[in-house]
């Protein structure tokens, strides 16, 4: 085994767990922390509302690209399936068929994207003095789709092998040319927000360049080799069987986050922008959140293709157990420091207070969103994608949009927008865990595998 990877069959879990989500969890920071640069820089050598533009576009990048992001959870489930299985075959295949996808649906999503960048914005309400800054950005961005979606199957790659330090070391690279990229563009050539945006676009491809070289290099099996470049039609029907569910659960909360997000934009550009800036500081706590959720689904994954229910099952209590840990001792930090984190973005006081009003709401929702993130991590593992996402469409975008249009509309105050979260979170988690304990899909397959046996 490469000395990158993870050794998920064999040996205690405890401590292989954290080593695979720490970096993972790292590299999500460190990605935001990255991204956070963008609204920075914009809030400090721009002005309020360019800061606004990029904060409102967040909603709608995330509906157009998770749907995608789901599909690589399919790509990772298949081929840390097959590697539990010693499948060497179907490991190769999956990876050559991984890159395609990523190359041909960020090519699609580029060209559809670009075609209802003006109308998503006007549909989402986004005020006329931002709205010629908000179409810019998203337009820069959607030129550079393939190659961020490419960025992300690759990492899916690696993490289906063990291996989450290749991404993170890669992403420091990338991230620091990033800022410096930023920084130049901003003060430098006095651009504004379609200089973050070209800085987002080129520091990704420096990441898919490292990440492709480094899969053309190594010797374990997820190998590429571009002559074997191909789809097979078999390893896509089971990414997409696991794909697209995972990407509809993704993009549940991103198109409930756009209803959210038109709510919020109809408060004015303070509002937007304590919103935007507090979103670039709780979603730090969220990767911690996420990344254990990705831990869960990829140990799974592995030692249900060796036919380890048992190790399965611990996966998820220790996935459950560290991340509670982790995470809100994360949360407990962030908030101590909250007003000073938002005023790096900008010294508004009203900015900052409605970026904090956002941080208790949704730090009192983490509970929730932890453990549904685990808990269908858990049955990503064993293939049962279908499941969490039908929950999270009726639980999560369904509440929320019921909410917007009967509360808020009845009382339109940020609070009453906020309240929505930690609600639509708790009703989802509720569903997730009785779906866990009604399927138990560890009993399932141990009734699956007996039945093989001759």
């Amino acid at each position: 085994m490469n000395k990158k990877q993870i050794d998920m069959l064999n040996g205690s879990l405890w401590d292989k767990i954290l080593l695979f989500a720490l970096p993972l969890a790292f590299t999500g920071i460190l990605q935001q922390l990255f991204n956070a640069a963008d609204i920075a820089v914009i809030g400090q050598f721009v002005n309020a509302d360019a800061m606004a533009a990029v904060g409102s576009n967040a909603p709608l990048i995330s509906l157009l690209v998770n749907f995608f992001v789901g599909i690589s959870l399919g790509s990772n489930v298949v081929i840390a399936n097959a590697i539990g299985s010693r499948d060497n075959e179907t490991v190769e295949k999956a990876v050559h068929t991984s890159i395609l996808i990523a190359l041909i649906g960020g090519i699609f999503i580029s060209v559809v994207g670009e075609i209802i960048a003006e109308p998503m914005l006007h549909l989402l309400g986004v005020p006329e003095q931002v709205f010629p800054m908000s179409l810019l950005y998203l337009r820069y961005y959607m030129a550079g789709m393939p190659i961020i979606l490419l960025y992300n199957f690759e990492s899916a790659i690696y993490r289906s092998a063990g291996n989450t330090r290749t991404p993170l070391i890669t992403l420091v690279v990338s991230g620091i040319i990033n800022v410096v990229l930023n920084l130049f563009f901003v003060i430098v050539l006095k651009k504004t927000v379609d200089g973050v945006a070209m800085a987002t676009v080129i520091s990704n491809f420096i990441s898919v360049v490292i990440l492709f070289i480094g899969l053309i290099k190594t010797d374990t099996a997820v190998r590429v080799d571009i002559h074997k470049m191909g789809i097979d039609k078999m390893v896509l029907s089971k990414i997409l069987r696991i794909g697209v569910p995972s990407g509809v659960q993704s993009m549940t909360f991103s198109a409930a986050n756009l209803v959210v997000q038109s709510a919020i934009n109809s408060l004015g550009n303070i509002v937007m922008a304590g919103s935007a800036a507090a979103l670039n500081i709780e979603i730090f706590a969220y990767y911690m959140l996420n990344s254990f959720g990705q831990a869960c689904t990829t140990f799974v994954g592995q030692n249900n293709g060796a036919k380890k229910p048992e190790r399965c099952r611990k996966t998820l209590m220790l996935c459950l157990v560290e991340d509670m840990l982790l995470t809100f001792t994360e949360i407990a930090i962030i908030l101590f420091f909250g007003k000073n984190l938002l005023w790096i973005f900008n010294k508004d006081p009203e900015v900052i207070a409605s970026g904090y009003t956002r941080l208790i709401y949704m730090f009192s929702a983490y509970i929730f969103s932890l453990i549904s993130e685990v808990m269908s991590g858990y049955m990503r593992g064993y293939g049962l994608s279908a499941f969490p996402a039908l929950i999270s469409l009726v639980g999560i975008c369904g509440t929320r949009i019921l909410w917007i249009a009967k509360v808020f509309k009845a009382s339109p105050t940020f609070e009453n927008i906020m309240i929505v979260y930690p609600i639509s979170l708790g009703l989802t988690a509720v569903a997730v865990c009785i779906c866990v304990l009604v399927l138990r899909p560890d009993k399932l397959y141990e009734r699956k595998f007996k039945k093989q046996k001759p």
